[in-house]
C-alpha cells in the first residue's frame, strides 16, 4: 500500500470542500496527477490491485478530511472568507509552473495550444460572474431531491477530477452546495451515500475521457488544463481586503499558499 497518499488525499479531500478550488489542482500540486487518472481507468483491469494499493489510501485520505474538515472549512468562510480565499489562490498560483514544466510548453506548444489555454481559461473565468443564490439546507428530501443528488455528485466529481474546474463551485450554482455540506456535516448517511454513488461514477467516467485525450493529444490537453487553472485564479479571488489589518492577513496566508505548493513540489516532484 501506498500510505503515503493517505496525507495526499487529505490535501486532496481539504480543497474538494472549498468552492473555487479543484482536487484535480492539489493532484497536480503534488505530483499524482497521470497516476490518479490511470489507476482509476485501470482499477477494472487484470492489474487491479496494484492500482488499489494507490487508490485506497488516497480515498481514505480523501474521505477523513471531508468528514473532518467539513465543519472547519465552512467555519472559515463563514468568519475569514478573505484570508482563507487567498491561501488557496497562492496554492493555485504556485502550481501553474510546475504545470507548465510537465507540458514542456517551450518545446511542445504550437500556437493552436496556446489558444485552447486561452479558451480553457476564459472559460472557468467566465464563473466568476455567476451569482449564487444558495437557501437553506433540504431538510425534507423527496425521491426527486434524491436524485438531483445523485447527479449533483456525479456533475461535481466530473469537475473535481479536471484542474481548475471546482465541483463545490458547480454545486454552489446549482443550488445543492449547502446541502450537501450540511449533510457531511451531520452525518446524513442518506445524503453521503447518495452523492458518494453519483461521486464515484462520475469519477470513473471522466477518468476515460481525461485518459483518451492525454493519450492521443497530450500537448492540446496540458494546454487546455493550464488554463483552467489560470481562469480558476479569476474564480477564487476574493476582491481587494477592507482594511489594513485583513491586507496584512491575506498577504501571510497568499505567500502561505505559495510556500505550500513550492514545498509540496520540492517533495513530490523528484
Amino acid at each position: 500500500m501506498k500510505w503515503k497518499n493517505i496525507y495526499r488525499g487529505m490535501l486532496m479531500g481539504a480543497s474538494d470542500v472549498v468552492p473555487g478550488v479543484s482536487g484535480g489542482t492539489i493532484a497536480v500540486v503534488l505530483g499524482i496527477y497521470d497516476q490518479l487518472i490511470e489507476s482509476v481507468n485501470g482499477f477494472f483491469s487484470r492489474e487491479w490491485k496494484k492500482h488499489l494499493k494507490f487508490l485506497l489510501p488516497l480515498g481514505i485520505g480523501i474521505g477523513t478530511s471531508i468528514l473532518l474538515l467539513a465543519n472547519l472549512i465552512e467555519w472559515l468562510f463563514e468568519h475569514y472568507p478573505g484570508p482563507t480565499q487567498f491561501f488557496f489562490l497562492g496554492l493555485i498560483i504556485g502550481v501553474i509552473p510546475y504545470l507548465t514544466h510537465k507540458a514542456d510548453m517551450k518545446h511542445q506548444f504550437e500556437g493552436k495550444h496556446y489558444g485552447i489555454l486561452l479558451i480553457g481559461a476564459l472559460l472557468v473565468a467566465s464563473m466568476a460572474i455567476f451569482q449564487t443564490s444558495e437557501g437553506d439546507p433540504m431538510t425534507n428530501l423527496s425521491l426527486a431531491s434524491y436524485i438531483g443528488l445523485f447527479f449533483s455528485g456525479w456533475l461535481a466529481s466530473s469537475a473535481m477530477i479536471l484542474p481548475g474546474i471546482s465541483g463545490s463551485f458547480l454545486l454552489l450554482i446549482i443550488g445543492m452546495y449547502s446541502t450537501i455540506i450540511s449533510g457531511i456535516s451531520n452525518l446524513r448517511l442518506d445524503i453521503i451515500l447518495v452523492v458518494g454513488l453519483g461521486i464515484l461514477i462520475g469519477i470513473m467516467v471522466m477518468s476515460k475521457i481525461i485518459k483518451f485525450f492525454l493519450e492521443n493529444y497530450t500537448s492540446a490537453t496540458f494546454g487546455l488544463i493550464i488554463g483552467l487553472v489560470v481562469g480558476s485564479v479569476f474564480v477564487i479571488f476574493p476582491g481587494v481586503p477592507e482594511s489594513g489589518l485583513m491586507w496584512g492577513v491575506s498577504i501571510v496566508t497568499f505567500v502561505s499558499g505559495l510556500s505550500a505548493a513550492w514545498l509540496l513540489g520540492r517533495v513530490e516532484y523528484k
